[in-house]
């Protein structure tokens, strides 16, 4: 039996700060201006001026600040005519820092900026300073009204304000046949909202042994179940906050549907485990059950379709029109580590919004280092000294284990009154936090291996903390290495919003290519991962550590898991809306409509500021404005389902294991020419043709391709352009790759296919290796 895992907990959860750290904007105000008054310019380069952050104003940030690119992004507004002065996202400590500057006439704080506890939404254009446009699909989809989404998950918190009923809903709808399996937990309630819950444990029990009453309740002991239903479900609940901080509206993606919890996770010592047994039992009781939409954020090691319970349980699902999604797994950024490959799931993998919370180090030196935190306490503006874990390592601990910060390793007198340098690595984030905190720390500095390259997260640690770079943390040890007397300081936390480039790739994201079958990309679709802010247990404290006694409503957690919901939630509105398409096709909406590009109109970066490929977003960052009118759709049948299983050597006897009656394989069918969103040719010899079909689900048009050819490949297409007159119609086309250049690289090459009628834009990656 494959044991299956959440993938939340590979890299452990998010939290917030307090409210006094809370994000705040600063006017600095420095007198008059030195240039011409405007009247006195050209009116072309008046408009040059007014157009720009002017460099003076980064170039003063920039001296306070770690570099001049952090002053640029920092400021907003640039004061250019007769006020001289800026507008400024920055943090309580470095506002008060630079109104003692003798060129500074005041600082004084922005009052009425406002921030969002779900900004995920806002980043994906559903809404706009908690006011949603007209052109939002929410709008058009009435915001999920009455779609179920089902969560397979470790179960749900139901006292949660994201799961409560008091806002008008109406009847259950008819075709619910589901349950509240409450017998175990008569403190359990559903309603109008939460329509149903299960529980299912016997294979977890089959496999740890006798389980007490504890676990006979879908009540969820963790939080993870109740996170990723509320960002796909959950209501808008104005005055949502962690620790005091975010204070704004929770909502999930489909904020108006009924949703249901199925906990099949279950927590041993060392994570929480969910059994292939208790996966289908699950999957079948939801089919039964008349769900819509099932979000599945776990999964397990790469394995054949017919040993996964996942893909078992989905295909079932699928043929019953109900929507999987996955998450694609938390064990990036290694090359083929992506999971949950079915070509009948959508697989998502995880990347950043265009919000952080963000502190400095400031070191003995002067040198300043920027880093991510949730840390609920703070330091006082002052120095303290700075010590290296391998050198605060126990007697009988090795600098290798000490420096990692795990449990027995550090020795109390050495670090007691300290600031603690870790590297991050094997143990857990908030548990390197935790050790710090019991060996007398005053606060903790996690700088990042190389494997994690410049991926901060920000945690709710117990004690001052920020997490750092690798290259930055990389100076910091040397620093500390190479002085007598180390000394550091840790600011205050604040929240930035609106930061470019945005999103980026998180480095724990699975990435492709397929390790099962090449010719279907996976993963399919990247949406927001990092920092995600929603419903949690109360339970358990933000850090799920026994030691940490806080209790929260709203945790912020990171995770392929956070992204799988996201487009759960957008699945939701997109079945209101489209209620006659077919799993496929909605699959297709949402991949054709995404982007490669990030807020500054740029590739998207990995967490090493390289550029990303296919291999880590799919066909891009999801656009749910888009994807509700997306022109034309690659669909795809139970039978094509059933064909590409034939494909892949499975005889008829197995394959009709997954169809209600025996099925009869097609003598020829090429895996190439699956009518899958994405095309990947993992081996071409030379030259070879692929075949796909387009489904009208809009307007009459004609359409036209554009080509962005791999490298060294050409790419042609026949015909070259499709008409469409009516709703259904299908067009055919075949694509003919060859080689150009006898040297082409033998890594995979990237390219796309884009189908447009100057209204809707189809978007297919391309991927291809010699």
């Amino acid at each position: 039996m494959a044991i299956l895992h959440l993938l939340l907990f590979s890299l452990m959860h998010l939290r917030s700060l307090t409210y006094a750290t809370a994000t705040k904007s600063y006017v600095v105000y420095l007198g008059e201006h030195s240039h011409p008054p405007a009247e006195l310019l050209s009116e072309s380069s008046a408009s040059e001026i007014y157009g720009q952050v002017t460099e003076s104003h980064c170039d003063f940030l920039g001296s306070f600040m770690e570099s001049r690119d952090d002053a640029r992004n920092a400021i907003f507004y640039s004061y250019k005519k007769h006020i001289n002065g800026f507008a400024a996202t920055i943090d309580d400590d470095l506002a008060a820092q630079i109104a003692r500057h003798p060129r500074v006439v005041s600082v004084f704080e922005n009052r009425g900026k406002r921030l969002h506890t779900t900004r995920s939404w806002e980043f994906l254009g559903l809404e706009h300073d908690n006011v949603v446009p007209s052109h939002s699909v929410w709008k058009d989809a009435r915001f999920g009204k009455d779609t179920i989404i089902g969560n397979l998950d470790t179960g749900v918190w139901p006292e949660s304000k994201s799961f409560m009923d008091d806002g008008g809903y109406g009847p259950i709808p008819s075709k619910w046949r589901g349950i509240c399996q409450n017998k175990g937990d008569p403190t359990f309630h559903c309603n109008r909202k939460l329509i149903g819950a299960r529980y299912f444990n016997k294979g977890y029990a089959a496999a740890v042994g006798r389980l007490n009453a504890t676990f006979h309740s879908p009540r969820d002991n963790d939080g993870h179940g109740s996170h990723t239903l509320s960002t796909a479900g959950g209501n808008f609940v104005p005055g949502a906050n962690v620790l005091g901080y975010g204070n704004g509206t929770a909502k999930g993606g489909s904020p108006r549907a009924r949703v249901a919890a199925y906990k099949v996770c279950w927590p041993p010592s060392g994570g929480n485990e969910c059994f292939d047994a208790d996966i289908l039992a699950a999957f079948d009781a939801a089919i039964h059950d008349g769900v819509d939409v099932l979000s599945v954020s776990l999964g397990g090691d790469r394995t054949p379709y017919f040993n996964d319970s996942i893909a078992i349980g989905s295909f079932h699902a699928i043929k019953h029109g109900i929507v999987v999604v996955c998450s694609a797994g938390n064990s990036g950024p290694s090359d083929g580590s992506v999971s949950n490959l079915s070509p009948w799931l959508i697989t998502v993998a995880a990347s950043t919004m265009d919000r952080d919370f963000s502190n400095y180090i400031i070191t003995g030196d002067g040198k300043r280092f920027k880093g991510a935190s949730m840390s609920q306490k703070s330091l006082p503006s002052k120095f303290y000294n700075l010590i290296n874990a391998a050198d605060a390592k126990a007697q009988n601990a090795s600098a290798d284990q000490a420096i990692l910060c795990k449990a027995g390793t550090l020795d109390p007198v050495k670090v007691k009154g300290k600031i603690l340098l870790c590297l991050r690595g094997e143990n857990a984030r908030v548990d390197k936090g935790e050790q710090a905190l019991l060996a007398g720390a005053v606060g903790m500095i996690l700088a990042n291996n190389m494997a994690s390259g410049n991926e901060i997260i920000p945690d709710p640690h117990l004690l001052p903390a920020s997490h750092i770079k690798y290259n930055e943390g990389v100076a910091l040890f040397r620093y500390v290495n190479s002085t007598k007397s180390p000394m550091a300081q840790i600011t205050r936390v604040t929240t930035k919003i609106g930061l470019k480039p945005a999103p980026i790739m998180a480095a724990f994201s699975s990435k492709g290519p397929n390790t099962l079958n090449p010719q279907i990309l996976k993963p399919d679709i990247t949406a927001p991962g990092v920092s995600v802010i929603a419903a949690y247990t109360e339970a358990q404290g933000p850090t799920n550590l026994g030691f940490d006694k806080r209790r929260i409503p709203f945790n912020a957690l990171s995770g392929t898991s956070m992204s799988c919901p996201h487009i759960s939630g957008v699945v939701g509105i997109l079945k209101t809306l489209h209620p006659s398409w077919s799993p496929a096709a909605i699959r297709s909406a949402i991949m054709t409509t995404a982007t490669p590009l990030d807020n500054s109109v740029e590739v998207i970066l990995n967490a090493s500021s390289i550029k990303a490929t296919p291999f880590s977003y799919g066909a891009g960052h999801v656009r749910p404005n888009n994807a509700m009118e997306p022109g034309l759709v690659y669909d795809l049948g139970v039978k094509d389902y059933l064909n590409f299983l034939c494909t892949l050597g499975y005889n008829e006897t197995q394959v009709s294991r997954f169809s209600s009656k025996p099925y009869k394989c097609p003598k020829s069918f090429n895996l190439l020419d699956f009518n899958y969103p994405a095309i990947a040719i993992p081996n071409l010899p030379g030259s070879v043709s692929v075949t796909r079909v387009l489904k009208n689900v809009g307007p009459p048009g004609t359409y036209m391709p554009h080509i962005i050819s791999p490298h060294g490949i050409s790419v042609s297409v026949k015909p070259r352009k499709l008409s469409f007159h009516e709703i259904g119609e299908e067009r055919s086309f075949k694509l003919t790759f060859k080689v150009r250049k006898a040297n082409v690289s033998r890594d995979y090459l990237f390219g796309e296919l884009l189908w447009s009628d100057k209204t809707h834009s189809v978007r297919s990656p391309i991927v291809v290796k010699m």
